[in-house]
């Protein structure tokens, strides 16, 4: 039997810089690498791990957590720990790094916990499924027409039944690229655009319109997600079966109790490395649960699996290009699509996912 109070002993914090496999560039940002702020805890003789996407800072916040809220305490006292964590980054600020360190180690806390109890992750939460839908997502707007139809169409040959493109960075371009796209794809498989904010209301609902005769079923983020009365908007009078999603910017559970209150959504977004980790997650879900909405997991393909399928509400898993990318770069034991789905690998405790150090020793910042 486990120690059942097993106090943390150590824990160490790692930042890796990975370049992008090709520039990058969405509706309103461009990008060449990607930063991975990594944590690992340590007690009863087991090490959990953690991550969220962020930066450097990200990695000085959670290592003065590490320090001086969480060594000492029980591994198994997640709430317990999470609230600490939650009540000294108060002066901080939560949204942004303070939560994003908070997410990486809350996750590193219920790997940890599940290793200690010999059980994989989605055991210890409790499942509600042995596989969650996931659509393939990249399409960036630096991409030529090739890469467009290459990425896409690969993903729809290999059984992905959704997939989703990055559009608004050159909005007069911006239809042919998604008509594009729909040919590549076919029409059995669902199509999804993100704007990342980059339209103005009007010009927004403009493109909704027009989207939709091309059967394109998810615009995310047609205006920022700070303006919850631009999404309501869109909700409201965006044709039917165009869902408009927003979300991943969700640092807390007072974000998404607004979001859902605004009526500013069809689908909320949540992020595991944003919103205070796996016990973020499932507050989401909580919420979601009481407004019977939809929850979509954003990005971070191989840390969601597990609490997706544990969840109440999660319609499906964003799988990056980006990030599942650079998880199968640094990890062992990432899942791999199969018919469109993610699945644990229940035979391997926690997460089931084990840094390759010398290969991820390379991308050390």
């Amino acid at each position: 039997m486990p120690d059942g109070d097993a106090k943390l002993t150590g824990g160490r914090v790692s930042v890796f810089e990975v370049p992008t496999s090709s520039p990058e560039v969405d509706g309103t940002f461009a990008w060449n690498k990607t930063v991975m702020v990594l944590a690992e805890l340590e007690a009863g003789g087991e090490a959990g791990l953690g991550y969220t996407y962020a930066n450097r800072a990200t990695a000085v916040q959670a290592e003065e957590l590490i320090k001086e809220v969480l060594i000492g305490r029980s591994a198994f006292d997640i709430p317990c720990a999470w609230q600490a964590m939650v009540a000294a980054v108060r002066n901080m600020g939560r949204p942004g790094i303070a939560s994003m360190a908070i997410s990486a180690l809350d996750c590193a806390l219920w790997d940890l916990k599940a290793k200690l109890l010999g059980l994989p992750l989605v055991k210890l939460f409790g499942g509600t499924r042995k596989s969650v839908p996931m659509y393939g997502s990249g399409g960036f707007t630096s991409y030529s027409d090739q890469q467009l139809r290459a990425q896409l169409g690969g993903w729809a040959r290999d059984g992905i039944r959704m997939v989703k493109m990055k559009i608004g960075s050159h909005p007069e371009d911006d239809l042919r690229r998604v008509r594009l796209a729909r040919e590549v794809i076919g029409a059995d498989v669902q199509l999804f655009v993100d704007a990342n904010g980059a339209y103005s209301r009007k010009q927004a609902l403009w493109f909704a319109e027009r989207l939709a005769e091309l059967d394109v079923r998810w615009f995310e983020e047609p205006v920022p997600s700070h303006d919850l009365e631009g999404l309501r908007l869109l909700c409201d009078r965006a044709p039917a079966g165009v869902d408009i999603a927003a979300g991943e910017y969700g640092y807390d559970e007072v974000y998404f109790r607004r979001m859902l209150e605004a009526g500013a959504v069809d689908v909320p977004q949540a992020d595991c490395t944003r919103c205070a980790g796996f016990t973020g997650y499932l507050l989401a879900d909580a919420l979601c649960q009481a407004n019977n909405k939809p929850l979509s997991a954003h990005c971070a393909p191989a840390q969601h699996v597990a609490v997706c399928c544990a969840s109440l509400r999660t319609r499906h898993i964003e799988y990056f290009h980006d990030h599942a990318r650079i998880e199968r770069l640094l990890f062992d034991g990432t899942c791999k699509p199969v018919n469109g789905e993610l699945a644990p690998d229940e035979s391997r405790p926690g997460m089931g996912l084990e840094l390759k150090r010398a290969d991820a020793q390379r991308f050390a910042a």
